[in-house]
Parts: C-alpha cells; structure tokens; sequence
C-alpha cells in the first residue's frame, strides 16, 4: 500500500476506534418528530441498525479490537510499532 494510502488509511481506522456509540443508541429512541436529527448524530461506530415489530431495537456497533489489531498491523509495517498508535490515538483525542 502507497504511503499516502496507508495513511489515510490508518486515519480511518483511528477514528473509527474513536467513534462513540452515544449516537447511535439515541438513535434508538428518536420518535418520528425527530428523524431530522439523524443528519447532525455521528453514527461512526454504528454497523447495524434494526427495530423490531414488537418494540425491541438492535444495535451492533464496530469490533473497536479488530480496529486496533489492524492500526498495530499497520504501524508496525511503518516500523513505528505500539508507541506511534498510542501517540497518534492520544494527539487525537486531545491527549485523553
């Protein structure tokens, strides 16, 4: 993979480890007066939505470990390894 493309790529995965499922379980109690929200929620971490006829909803968010398993894959490849993804994962989160 070209540098460019790994790096957005490693940029993708680092915000979908980051995606927070806040959103996407309001989305889950949103009446019909609300829809319009849906288009200002970061659905980042959602992966699959469904409500059920009888009230139930289900809500499967990213694997946050297969995320980070693979951004270890490609740091190490750009011989960073662990300290680079940690740094990286802290930069962006504003050092949290």
């Amino acid at each position: 993979m070209e540098q460019s493309g790994r790096a957005a790529a490693a940029r993708a995965l680092r915000r979908l480890a980051k995606g927070r499922p806040n959103d996407a379980v309001k989305l889950a109690y949103l009446t019909e007066e609300q829809l319009e929200e849906i288009d200002r929620m970061d659905l980042t971490a959602l992966v699959e939505f469904k409500r059920h006829g009888n009230g139930a909803v289900e809500v499967k968010l990213v694997d946050r470990a297969a995320i980070l398993e693979r951004l270890l894959e490609l740091e190490r490849e750009e011989s960073g390894g662990v300290e680079t993804l940690l740094r990286a994962l802290s930069e962006e989160s504003g050092g949290e």
